[in-house]
């Protein structure tokens, strides 16, 4: 079996310049597990376990990709997903054009011929940062959520599909095929 998902690659530079603010925010940055920039990417579609003979059909089916533009993308501000009312993640959101929501429902449309569930919430562009195990403070929330990019754009011309593999220490990802977009 092959955990694989989607994601648009991240320019490093962005990557960052985005931890950067992330550790001047935190004044406790080095008791956090922060992502490492290598790992941070705009998931498009998780796709979850499958057999591994459907791994190169699955690459083929989304070939498709290469025939969108490149998407430029304003970095827009940071947010919390909530557990039990606790923090989980603090997320770095992206703002782009409506172009990448018909891109994800294709995904989900063309992956469904092999038994992969559609995802039902609505996409919304973001970053994972990092993974909260113990809840931050008030104070630490405060600062991420009203802190205000200054016009942070970028362009990103890269998709690609991506092994996951969970090992004690952490995911590690293989890229499996890349799509380069116009």
């Amino acid at each position: 079996m092959s955990r694989l998902f989607i994601a648009l690659k991240i320019p490093f530079e962005i990557k960052d310049k985005i931890l950067d603010v992330c550790y001047e925010l935190s004044e406790t940055s080095e008791l956090l597990k922060w992502e490492k920039p290598e790992k941070i990417h705009l998931t498009l579609k998780f796709i979850g376990e499958v057999e591994e003979e459907l791994v190169s059909s699955i690459a083929k089916e989304i070939a498709f990709i290469e025939e969108y533009s490149s998407f430029n993308f304003n970095v827009a501000k940071f947010g919390f997903f909530y557990r039990n009312g606790l923090p989980g993640i603090l997320w770095c959101g992206l703002q782009t054009d409506e172009s990448i929501i018909r891109l994800v429902e294709q995904l989900n449309q063309r992956l469904s011929i092999f038994s992969i569930s559609v995802e039902r919430r609505k996409f919304k562009p973001h970053l994972t940062m990092l993974r909260i195990k113990k809840n931050p403070g008030k104070n630490f929330i405060s600062k991420f959520e009203k802190y205000s990019f200054d016009n942070w754009n970028f362009n990103s011309s890269e998709i690609t599909l991506i092994k996951s593999e969970l090992f004690p220490t952490g995911a590690r990802y293989t890229d499996i095929k890349k799509y380069n977009l116009n």
